[in-house]
């Protein structure tokens, strides 16, 4: 409870000097906000991130946006939101473990993935075709949170969240260890939901990971996210670098690469990407030549915007079935049936 003069917020503020590592970063040294904001009485900066990221739309839309199976039938498969559920989790827990911030690893975690396109990478390959080939769902991240959330304000938050969000994948590293650790908890998250979708789905068995793999990483998912977890938290303690042990590490990479083989290019799991594919284009076309019907601040942004960024935004913030949805009452017509017949 607060004493004295002291609010809820400075109590954090001195637990995190007391008792984190000193290679973590104390959230009393944020670089702040691009607009300043009056400070909240009982959370801390990297708290009301976490939180705005949380009660934007671009995070409920997370929900209907494809992982790796495109609008899957069944109830278990993963989605957008889901995946970024279990990075920040997985974040959190090497942090913790590290005595860094928990605060700024979650708050990244949760906003790295919001300017993911529909139809999951596929839609990214779209956009890098239509618009520009430096599109990039981490680069349109950082986009949502500075420009297009909230009616166009942006979520205004501080500088190390955003450089988690636009550094958790790509050339470039974090400037936060907590930053850092998003690179490893998203791959982490993803490799293991992944193997036990495809699994769920059929496309592959256990049994299929090289047995060199399964003896060095686990053979179960639970074990194998500990696996991963442990070396990242082993090789980077009382370290100013965040890194996973030589073993395992060439181990993860090297089931990545299975991954890519039998499940990102799986015929089985992408046959209807073509058809997302060609389903964007067309609403691409469409709108770049009829930007005015592009709704809120897709169509108010054409101000000052060229059209083609504007019509990217758009269709980067769909949910899959939104973008179905769309191109049905475009393109496709409905069935005339008089009055009266059956």
């Amino acid at each position: 409870m607060p004493t004295g003069s002291k609010t809820v917020r400075d109590i954090f503020y001195d637990r995190e000097e007391k008792t984190l590592s000193p290679y973590a970063f104390l959230t009393k040294n944020t670089r702040g906000r691009e607009r300043p904001i009056v400070p909240c009485v009982n959370r801390t900066e990297f708290q009301r991130d976490r939180d705005r990221i949380i009660h934007s739309k671009s995070f409920r839309r997370l929900m209907h946006k494809t992982q790796v199976f495109l609008l899957p039938a069944g109830e278990h498969y993963r989605t957008r939101l889901t995946h970024t559920l279990e990075v920040a989790q997985i974040a959190r827990i090497i942090a913790r473990a590290l005595l860094l911030n928990e605060d700024l690893c979650e708050a990244g975690a949760l906003g790295h993935d919001l300017g993911h396109t529909p139809f999951g990478h596929a839609g990214e390959l779209v956009m890098q075709q239509c618009f520009s080939p430096d599109f990039t769902h981490y680069k349109q991240s950082l986009r949502v949170v500075e420009k297009l959330e909230n009616n166009g304000k942006g979520l205004n938050l501080t500088y190390e969240v955003r450089d988690a969000i636009v550094n958790h994948t790509g050339d470039n590293t974090a400037v936060t260890l907590e930053g850092a650790i998003m690179r490893f908890a998203d791959r982490i998250a993803y490799i293991n939901h992944d193997i036990d979708d495809a699994c769920r789905a059929g496309i592959l068995s256990l049994d299929d990971i090289p047995k060199e793999l399964r003896n060095v990483l686990g053979t179960s998912h639970g074990v194998r996210i500990n696996t991963m977890v442990t070396s990242v938290i082993e090789a980077s303690a009382d370290s100013d670098k965040i890194r996973m042990t030589d073993e395992v590490g060439q181990a993860t990479d090297e089931l990545r690469d299975f991954l890519f083989k039998n499940v990102y290019y799986n015929p089985k799991a992408k046959k209807e990407e073509t058809k997302a594919k060609i389903l964007l284009k067309h609403l691409f076309e469409y709108f770049e030549h009829e930007p005015e019907k592009m709704p809120g601040v897709y169509k108010e942004q054409l101000e000052y915007e060229p059209v083609k960024r504007c019509v990217c935004d758009y269709l980067s913030s769909m949910t899959d079935r939104y973008a179905i949805n769309l191109f049905k009452e475009l393109f496709i017509p409905n069935i005339w049936q008089p009055p009266g017949e059956i």
